[in-house]
């Protein structure tokens, strides 16, 4: 049996997987603010699955990694820092095989692999409380871009330098218009979305030439509202030396982090 942690920045979720794939059995747990008290609930949450034989695990975390050493540089908006996170586990998890990733760029390859056969390059960008991407090639996560953070590029928006995902995330909705991207019907709110979600794919684009974008997180959900407003934003900045790639829904918005951490472990197994 394999194991995805998905360690996000209000809850975490584990997920054990048959070897062909298949959820066997979920847990979910809010994420602590303190990384100690979150090994605690860890534990805890580890002893739903002692009747499976875990043989391998790969751990999603929202932010920085250091590959070689299994150690979170960064966790993003939880404010953890050089946690040792792979040894970490190493000891919950007896005998396991224990990968640590990006979740960005494991629900990137998660949807990536879904269209391999259409796609050669996909950029996979989800949009939640940031921004977070993945860039995958031929089915991999390309090692030149794993640690790139495009939701905190800065860009000129009405004379002011600011971060993209201050303009263009699920926060930026919330803060500009009193409610969550659930609660928007206005397609007039949904156009401007549209317009701010373009300004960093149209850089983007230029700079990593994708066969496609695939928008995922929980305002990708969301995709029918503004999909075709993006669309348009997107072919009003296209020229022959940028060719805008067609842009579509991610298959699993919400869980190709966790499918992707199987897919993780597959590749490196």
């Amino acid at each position: 049996m394999y194991l995805g942690i998905d360690v996000g920045g209000t809850k975490t979720l584990l997920a054990a997987f048959s070897s062909g794939g298949q959820i066997k059995k979920e847990y979910k747990f809010p994420t602590p603010k303190k990384y100690q008290d979150f090994l605690d609930e860890l534990k805890k949450a580890l002893q739903e699955f002692s009747e499976y034989r875990i043989s391998a695990c790969c751990c999603a975390i929202p932010g920085k990694v250091d590959r070689q050493k299994g150690i979170g540089l960064v966790f993003g908006n939880l404010g953890w820092h050089n946690t040792p996170i792979k040894n970490d586990l190493a000891r919950l998890l007896d005998h396991a095989k224990i990968l640590v990733e990006n979740d960005s760029n494991l629900a990137g390859l998660h949807e990536a692999l879904i269209f391999h056969k259409k796609y050669k390059k996909v950029l996979y960008i989800t949009v939640g409380t940031g921004i977070g991407d993945g860039i995958i090639m031929d089915g991999k996560i390309d090692p030149d871009f794993a640690d790139s953070e495009s939701g905190q590029m800065v860009l000129d928006y009405n004379g002011k330098l600011v971060r993209w995902e201050d303009i263009a995330s699920g926060r930026a909705l919330k803060k500009r218009y009193g409610k969550p991207a659930s609660e928007i019907e206005d397609p007039k709110i949904w156009r401007q979305f549209a317009k701010d979600l373009s300004l960093g794919l149209v850089e983007l684009v230029a700079t990593l030439q994708p066969d496609v974008i695939i928008i995922g997180g929980g305002i990708g959900t969301h995709f029918d509202k503004y999909g075709r407003f993006l669309e348009a934003e997107l072919k009003r900045h296209e020229n022959p030396m940028v060719p805008m790639p067609p842009v579509i829904k991610a298959n699993k918005p919400e869980e190709a982090v966790i499918y992707g951490c199987y897919d993780y472990i597959v590749q490196h197994n």
